[in-house]
Parts: structure tokens; C-alpha cells; sequence
């Protein structure tokens, strides 16, 4: 089992290209001089992860205010997340990282503990990424339920 090398603040952020829900190409840099909010989610369409999307959805407006964008990534196959965008209503990317590639160079892929039973698998976190590609906040096994209230605390937006 890996224990995930995780981001920190200043470190230059890593970049990335993976397909959003309909198959097409995003890239970090497509946000190039914007800040973004990616956040690494473990399924779609389970309790939880609805939660946290739904949360992510309802706040959109207020972050892009701020100039934020926001992205969602999850091992889950491009047709899953284009299922969770339609039932939930999802207005932002939902990217599919099933090689766990880009997961795991965020520090979101690694060791898990559940029950007792210790198993790899997608840590729910949080890089927010400064408009010069560098992180400006890190956050590691986040709660599904109050996560985007926690964080535009954090941002100083609330």
C-alpha cells in the first residue's frame, strides 16, 4: 500500500488533461490565470458524493463570483458521470481519472482505513489552484457534508 505524497501550499500544482463527462479533453491549464477549485470525489451518484456535488452546484454562482471555477474528479467511467451531471443537475466539469493517475499525484489516491479493513482507494480532497498554477490550499479526507461551507470559510468568501 502507498501513502499518498501529499500537496502543499506554494508547490506548483500538477498538471493534468483527462476526459469530462461527454469524452471531450480538459486540462488544468485550460484555466490558466483563473483560480479552480478541484476536488476528488470517490463514485458518483453515491450518498455522499451526490452530497458534496449538490453543495459544489448550489454554491457555483457565489464562487465563480470570486473567480473560481470548479472541477469534480472521480475513477468513475465517462457515461457514470455524465448519468450523475444529468440526475443532479451538475453545471461544472466532471472528469474521469480510472487510471488514477492525476488522483494519485494530487495526494488523492492511497492508503484508506474503513472498518477496520485498510485498502487502497480515492481520498476525498480539496487542491484549490492559484491563477499562477501553484497550490494556495490543500485538503485531505474532507467530510462530505459541510466540505464546501468548511471551505469558503477557509477562502475567506463567507
Amino acid at each position: 500500500m502507498t501513502t499518498p505524497e501529499r500537496l502543499s501550499p506554494g508547490q506548483p500544482a500538477p498538471a493534468f488533461t483527462l476526459p469530462n463527462q461527454d469524452g471531450s479533453p480538459v486540462s488544468l491549464s485550460d484555466f490558466a490565470g483563473r483560480q479552480v477549485i478541484v476536488y476528488f470525489y470517490p463514485a458518483a451518484a453515491t450518498p455522499g458524493c451526490t452530497k458534496q456535488a449538490c453543495d459544489f452546484r448550489d454554491s457555483l454562482a457565489s464562487f465563480q463570483a470570486e473567480g473560481y471555477a470548479v472541477v469534480g474528479i472521480s475513477p468513475d467511467p465517462q457515461a457514470k458521470l455524465a448519468r450523475f451531471r444529468d440526475a443532479e443537475g451538475l453545471t461544472f466539469p466532471l472528469l474521469s481519472d480510472q487510471d488514477h493517475t492525476v488522483s494519485a499525484a494530487y495526494g488523492a489516491w492511497g492508503e484508506k482505513k474503513n472498518y477496520g479493513r485498510v485498502y487502497e482507494g480515492l481520498i476525498r480532497s480539496t487542491v484549490v489552484v492559484a491563477e499562477d498554477g501553484t497550490v494556495a490550499l490543500a485538503q485531505y479526507n474532507v467530510r462530505a457534508t459541510g466540505h464546501v461551507a468548511k471551505l469558503r470559510r477557509d477562502l475567506g468568501l463567507d
